[in-house]
């Protein structure tokens, strides 16, 4: 993804976690095009008590033929209460209007990016963007949702909760100054994280000293106490972001929001930072 894109995608998170919400994927770099033919048809409004809005499914495969094709990493669909489908294909990303009736799942034609993937990941894209289109049935249990075509094809999709804030390993990726969003500083990636105890304390790393220190949490906001830091002297790209993020954290209120696994923290002078959390199957080797 190009930098500009990331950009976006940062900002849109910050921009919306003061108000608590929870917003879906930003956009991509690459170009629109439509998809298909037509117009959605009706409201495209989906049902609020729908067992699979609002919720992050990752797409393990889709089945043609009887041909499996296991999905490459990052493909994912989220369907809104207002009937507002999106997600990305594998490589390039995707939005829909989706009406819910009863069992079946009407995907009108939407509009996609057009990024160069490689042979593989294109292979799969095309199968699941002809799948994931007209009349589907619907077949939810538990975490898991399986979408049929009218052909018999089928999308199998598992449903991924947001990482909570307490417990989890943050990685620290972007720098926030206002409208602008950054990366770290050269040779400082993946030196800077923090986790939150539910007893209402913090600790981690500032890409040189580790911290320490309180934070008490309260609707969207989260309100740090002076952090304890060691005194070791670094590097000065390593220097350069412990100051960063001392400006976000140490005795600050900042508002917060979680969007699947990526945490937004945002002080009231606009400065603020993004973080990740580890995918479930690297969350043992985290140290």
């Amino acid at each position: 993804m190009h930098r500009h894109s990331l950009a976006v995608s940062v900002l849109t998170l910050l921009a919306l976690a003061a108000c608590g919400t929870e917003p879906g994927p930003g956009a991509d770099s690459g170009h629109e095009s439509r998809t298909g033919s037509g117009s959605s048809g009706g409201s495209g409004t989906v049902r609020s008590d729908a067992p699979i809005t609002g919720i992050r499914w990752e797409i393990e495969s889709v089945t043609v033929s009887g041909k499996r094709s296991a999905a490459p990493a990052g493909a994912h669909l989220e369907i809104d209460a207002n009937g507002r489908a999106s997600g990305n294909y594998g490589c390039n990303r995707f939005t829909a209007e989706a009406r819910l009736d009863g069992d079946t799942l009407t995907v009108e034609p939407g509009t996609t990016t057009e990024m160069g993937c490689a042979p593989d990941i294109q292979r799969f894209e095309a199968l699941l963007s002809q799948a994931f289109s007209g009349k589907l049935t619907v077949a939810a249990k538990g975490d898991r949702l399986t979408l049929t075509t009218a052909k018999g094809g089928t999308i199998a999709l598992t449903a991924r909760p947001p990482a909570p804030l307490t417990g989890t390993r943050w990685r620290i990726t972007t720098l926030v100054s206002g409208s602008v969003a950054s990366s770290l500083p050269a040779g400082t990636a993946n030196k800077a994280h923090l986790t939150f105890g539910k007893d209402g304390t913090v600790r981690g790393a500032l890409g040189c000293n580790s911290f320490r220190g309180t934070a008490d949490v309260s609707g969207t906001t989260i309100a740090f106490g002076r952090l304890v830091t060691t005194r070791k002297m670094c590097p000065d790209p390593e220097m350069r972001l412990e100051r960063a993020l001392l400006d976000v954290l140490d005795g600050k209120r900042t508002a917060y929001g979680i969007t699947h696994r990526t945490l937004s923290l945002t002080a009231p002078d606009g400065k603020g930072l993004a973080a990740s959390a580890p995918e479930k199957e690297e969350e043992g080797s985290e140290g």
